[in-house]
């Protein structure tokens, strides 16, 4: 999910990575319509804030305008208070409502695609940006795909690993699994010596944190 403050900053950047998911003008309105929402969400923030300091220091005052006799004054910044009181119970569930469609629209605007990706409406359209075919090793005659390497040593299994995950998804399992260990304990040393910290994060993560990586 792309940060507000980013789509505050680049509106253009964003409508033009969205041309390139062909989205139309009417499509694009969905960037305007988060700004909006985002500057009225921001004002309100303001003007609360404001109301719950002024409430604040009003509420102190009063105690000291009663000890001090000014019973008059007392009784009418407490009507104040009370007044700020409903005026901040309105703005806390006004904010509670754009907070909420603010995420929801920004749920909706996919990320930026690289400026460097073309403008296209299908496949037929990629381009190749770079290859190296000068690093394809020559296999030589009888050389066997890694799916059939995988069925003759049975260390991976295709069938499974889609049955128990959807299509795409393989299952190690034998030496298969521990050649797959041995490549992430190999990488993770690698990322050490370039200066990498390890981290094991919780297994986890609130709605927040999860939706948050889009």
């Amino acid at each position: 999910m792309l940060e507000i403050k980013f789509l505050r900053e680049n509106p253009d950047i964003v409508k033009a990575g969205l041309r390139k998911r062909n989205y139309d003008d009417d499509a694009l309105s969905i960037v305007d319509e988060a700004i909006a929402i985002d500057t009225d969400r921001r004002q309100s923030q303001t003007t609360l804030d404001k109301l719950l300091s002024v409430s604040n220091q009003s509420a102190k005052l009063i105690g000291n305008l009663y000890r001090e006799g000014k019973r008059d004054e007392a009784d009418q910044l407490k009507q104040e208070v009370a007044s700020a009181k409903s005026k901040i119970k309105e703005l806390e569930a006004h904010l509670t409502k754009v907070e909420a469609d603010l995420e929801n629209v920004m749920l909706s605007i996919p990320n930026v695609p690289n400026e460097l990706v073309p403008f296209g409406k299908g496949e037929e359209d990629n381009e190749v940006f770079q290859d190296w075919p000068h690093l394809l090793p020559d296999m030589g005659e009888g050389a066997l795909a890694h799916w059939d390497l995988a069925k003759k040593y049975n260390i991976i299994d295709f069938g499974l690993g889609a049955k128990i995950s959807g299509s795409g998804f393989a299952l190690f399992r034998g030496k298969g699994a521990k050649l797959e260990r041995a490549l992430i304990n190999f990488f993770l040393e690698e990322a050490e010596k370039a200066g990498y910290e390890e981290i094991i994060p919780p297994l986890l993560v609130n709605e927040a944190s999860a939706r948050g990586t889009g």
